[in-house]
């Protein structure tokens, strides 16, 4: 009896991403639509990246904040979007135990750096609209590489403790977990041991490193909205609201989706939705960011354009 229990609690040495299960027949046609997608997402954000570090008339605060935007975002998709293709390839891809903790750190910590990164740039449209006159003396270079360097810093130490409580547990020789990437969710299911202290890690590391950041970029947002209704010229609301509409409307798209998938119901029936969900805000939203900011955004396209002349 104690034998087979000891069995049944080996640690095991690596994982099994069983990534979209079944696909019939479809997988090489999904595939290749995320293999563009990923390629595209890297193209923009590099494209982003260029454009505002040779056009001198971007070197401002709200571009010095998009450019490590830009940067983060080609990280966190290529942490997730390459194992991702090859699980539509393989319906069983092996993960080592090390390999695995890897990816949930950096996922991890690339989406609190991305919270943090969404609310230093609302608080700097906030200056910007709200208090324009000390703008330039709040957001000079070295407050800009203040508040960049905090957000670095603060989003890769948020999730260290919750990495280590979480690979620590001991996981049963069941080492199939059913997703395209080492989500924290799927891993804490196949855990033999008592994961209590994990989930509240989990539930303390989000409220502060994500609903944190969320409810400052609320507040900035607020803010804003109130002061932009008060200017009396409907050109001068329009002006100001061009400001900040790109960096609007991702940011309602990153926290909608992130709060569309982590608010849903947890259970065997919901499993396979829960993965479709995932691609929200890990291949989609991340695609759509570098065209939000391009299209929408004056400055950009005109530098852009210099850029290909």
């Amino acid at each position: 009896m104690a034998s087979n229990e000891e069995e049944n609690m080996t640690q095991i040495s690596e994982f099994i991403l069983l990534g979209f299960g079944e696909l019939h027949g479809l997988q090489f046609l999904l595939f290749g639509l995320f293999l563009v997608i990923y390629v595209v997402t890297v193209i923009g954000n590099i494209v982003i990246l260029t454009v505002v570090s040779a056009d001198r008339s971007l070197h401002t605060p709200m571009y010095f904040f998009l450019g490590h935007f830009s940067f983060l975002e080609i990280g966190y998709t290529t942490t997730i979007e390459p194992m991702m293709l090859r699980t539509l390839l393989s319906a069983h891809v092996p993960i080592s135990f090390p390999g695995c903790a890897c990816q949930f750190y950096f996922f991890a910590a690339l989406v609190a750096t991305e919270c943090f990164f969404l609310a230093v740039m609302s608080y700097d449209r906030y200056i910007a609209i709200c208090n324009p006159l000390h703008y330039s003396s709040i957001m000079d270079y070295r407050g800009c590489l203040q508040l960049a360097g905090a957000s670095w810093v603060a989003g890769f130490l948020a999730p260290i403790l919750l990495m280590i409580l979480t690979f620590q547990l001991t996981f049963c020789t069941t080492n199939e977990i059913d997703h395209f990437f080492c989500d924290l969710k799927p891993i804490m299911k196949l855990a033999c041991t008592d994961t209590q202290v994990a989930e509240m890690t989990s539930f303390i590391c989000t409220s502060l490193f994500a609903l944190g950041p969320f409810m400052l970029t609320l507040a900035s947002y607020t803010h804003i909205i109130s002061t932009i209704l008060r200017i009396p010229s409907t050109t001068g609301k329009q002006r100001a609201f061009s400001t900040c509409s790109s960096h609007l409307i991702v940011v309602s798209l990153y926290y909608g989706t992130l709060g569309i998938v982590y608010g849903f119901p947890s259970g065997p029936q919901y499993e396979d939705l829960l993965k479709l969900l995932s691609l929200l805000y890990t291949v989609l939203t991340p695609a759509l960011n570098p065209i939000i900011y391009t299209l929408r955004n004056k400055d950009v396209k005109v530098a852009l354009g210099k850029l290909v002349k």
